[in-house]
């Protein structure tokens, strides 16, 4: 990459007093605007110490490496908690471990968990005799030998009993107890004083947050696991680099050969470091592990378009938007461009410039001066 440095670099207080010398010799209405150009000779140009060079496309279309970090994606995290509250008897798994639906995570005894199914079983025997007491009443009404407001009271005892059944059944079901194990149960009434916690979905472990013989109480975490692909891939940009990035841009992560793309681009920035985070979404082929730092390139233009290196001090800044003085056959006009990427000795543009231009490096101060003063900046 070309960088402009000067021979000899004067003061910035005689560069001054030279700029203004060089202004009254060059006689300012002698030197006319129109918009954004300013007309000079090259003699003018020379007095000013207007120096150019050529705009060196840029190698890539993508940005420099910015640090990263691989993470899971909120969606695609769990935390098994407790079902009930009792004592962590057993864990069935250890950190990194991938599991399948239904296996054991982990073991408890639970004196809660026996009174749900006392509970349970005490529901179904309320239940059996409202219905015996129905069926004994339909047959009593049909002869005549109940009245109508007791078959009715009967009826409604009957549908009561079997919504508790239903209750305490699927407060089983939330504690873990298998639809085979609560069969087992209705039918033989063995009551057991131990539950197995089980994965909800294929996944792998990664954090345990109980050790054996822990007490804990009903909803407390447990373990917590996660699906490992896709992950995310967080990159802090600085934020004046950020308005060459968009959704969809492709990234690409050093040491691994499948891309991500950008899904995000945060609408906030970091008050301390002053960057952005740029999150993108890269598909997992096990490579990749989540809490890894690395760094990632951001594609930044499209493949019409063409970024353009030049030295840092080409770049005119007013608030959001940026311009350079391209040389004309008669002096310099001001082009805008778009900030791609800097750093402290050059910076990565677009806009409507060539190779074939000559961009003015040093006597900005001069060429913005004349702006200023014919009312054109």
């Amino acid at each position: 990459m070309y960088v402009y440095r000067p021979g000899s670099h004067l003061p910035s207080w005689q560069n001054w007093i030279r700029n203004v010398v060089a202004l009254a010799l060059i006689g300012l209405p002698s030197a006319s605007v129109a918009q954004d150009e300013v007309k000079l000779s090259p003699e003018q140009a020379r007095n000013l110490a207007v120096q150019t060079v050529h705009p060196v496309l840029s190698p890539t279309d993508k940005t420099l490496p910015y640090p990263a970090q691989i993470v899971i994606p909120t969606p695609q995290l769990w935390v098994v908690s407790a079902p009930v509250a009792g004592r962590v008897t057993n864990l069935s798994v250890a950190r990194g471990e991938r599991v399948n639906p239904g296996q054991p995570l982990a073991v408890m005894e639970s004196p809660s968990f026996v009174s749900q199914q006392r509970e349970y079983l005490n529901a179904v025997a309320q239940d059996l005799l409202a219905a015996q007491q129905l069926n004994r009443n339909t047959q009593l009404l049909q002869s005549n030998a109940v009245p109508q407001r007791v078959f009715d009271a009967s009826q409604t005892e009957s549908r009561l009993a079997s919504i508790a059944v239903a209750e305490r059944r699927q407060m089983l079901r939330l504690s873990g107890l298998s639809d085979e194990a609560l069969s087992k149960l209705t039918s033989e009434a063995a009551i057991n004083s131990t539950l197995s916690v089980a994965a909800p979905q294929p996944a792998t472990v990664v954090e345990i947050m109980v050790s054996p013989g822990q007490r804990v109480e009903q909803s407390a975490p447990l373990i917590k696991v996660a699906q490992l692909s896709p992950l995310w891939v967080e990159i802090a940009i600085p934020a004046s680099s950020i308005k060459a990035i968009r959704p969809g841009a492709k990234v690409e992560i050093e040491g691994y050969a499948t891309p991500g793309q950008v899904v995000l681009v945060s609408e906030t920035a970091d008050a301390a470091t002053q960057t952005i985070l740029v999150r993108a979404e890269v598909p997992n082929s096990g490579e990749l592990r989540p809490g890894q730092t690395t760094e990632a390139r951001i594609g930044f233009m499209s493949s019409a378009a063409n970024a353009w290196e030049i030295p840092y001090s080409a770049l005119i800044r007013r608030g959001e938007k940026s311009w350079v003085f391209v040389g004309t056959q008669g002096g310099f006009r001001l082009v805008p461009v778009m900030l791609l990427e800097e750093d402290q000795d050059h910076v990565v543009v677009s806009g409507a410039i060539t190779d074939k231009d000559e961009v003015a490096v040093s006597g900005i101060s001069a060429l913005r001066g004349i702006l200023l003063r014919l009312g054109a900046g």
